[in-house]
């Protein structure tokens, strides 16, 4: 669908009219979402809800938000996500911003946050719970998690000083940068010694290198490089996680780490065989694929760093 032939049939059509035509452009495009990536788009646009979108579906629109839609099209026919052309993602019933210096939060991560809101309820409440967000990208996670634990303390790490800046943007739009501290640096590398936490998660690169180029181009194409890339088995991160976290655990620390589908045993093998953790345990998603691993600090760890 070109833009210009797009605004000639469609100036001042009824909102149901210029849904039906973009879906239809979207869909001959082979993208899947095609009908709800139309109606976000227009209510960007509009600056409407889906839902008030679908009650306006008689409205029309002026020449100049038919082209500003018509726009935004042609970006998603590129294939260019629908969150980078918005710049937001919902994640949590939050609001995030998001650029290409970030992943985009998937409803999938949402289990990691349900993991270790777990955990820090079965932790000592008695002091400011200290938790450890590393690699923190757009801050979905640690924004998330200071958003239900008020009492909690949050410090996140993150190497690329575009997406750290990304993640203070989303903490203040979240109201929660009061607890917030954000550092530069590659894990664990940007704390420097003598800190301790009671829990600490992360959602690292965990695609094999070679599965990259084979994804959908909106990952592929779009999304950055480095929040992907988990090296020739995918488990490079975790390696790293599993060698150095020990140190910056409190006695009764735990670990919280996003995996990708069908990882679990070789993640929680990792874990197992660093002798520094005890009850290692694999969760799944609400689809039944492998999705977070668990590990606390083991006994004859503490006091050793």
């Amino acid at each position: 669908m070109e833009s210009a032939s797009f605004e000639k049939s469609a100036n001042f059509s009824p909102v149901r009219e210029l849904l039906s035509q973009a879906a239809r452009s979207l869909t001959a495009a082979g993208i899947e979402s095609a009908r709800l990536d139309a109606e976000v788009l227009l209510g960007h646009v509009l600056a409407l809800t889906r839902e008030q979108l679908i009650v306006a579906h008689d409205l029309l629109i002026s020449a100049g938000q038919v082209h500003q839609f018509a726009t935004l099209l042609q970006r998603r026919l590129r294939r260019e996500p629908v969150a980078y052309i918005t710049g937001r993602q919902e994640f949590w019933s939050l609001d995030f911003q998001v650029t290409r210096d970030v992943l985009i939060p998937r409803p999938e991560t949402e289990r990691l946050v349900e993991v270790a809101l777990t955990l820090a309820v079965d932790l000592d409440a008695k002091k400011p719970l200290r938790v450890l967000d590393i690699g923190t990208g757009s801050g979905a996670v640690a924004v998330s998690l200071a958003a239900e634990l008020p009492w909690a303390e949050i410090v996140a790490t993150e190497n690329s000083l575009a997406a750290l800046a990304a993640a203070q943007k989303n903490a203040a739009l979240n109201q929660v940068a009061d607890r917030m501290t954000f550092l530069p640096g590659d894990w664990f590398a940007a704390l420097g010694g003598g800190h301790a936490f009671d829990l600490i998660v992360a959602n690292p690169p965990y695609l094999r290198r070679a599965e990259i180029a084979i994804l959908e181009p909106e990952v592929s194409l779009w999304e950055p490089l480095g929040a992907l890339d988990g090296g020739d088995d995918g488990l490079d991160c975790y390696r790293c996680i599993a060698s150095e976290a020990w140190q910056f655990l409190t006695p009764n620390g735990a670990l919280a780490l996003e995996i990708g589908a069908h990882m679990g045993g070789e993640v929680c093998a990792l874990f197992n065989q660093a002798g520094r953790y005890r009850e290692v345990a694999l969760f799944l998603d609400y689809a039944g694929r492998d999705r977070v691993v668990v590990a606390k600090l083991a006994a004859n760890s503490v006091g050793s760093n």
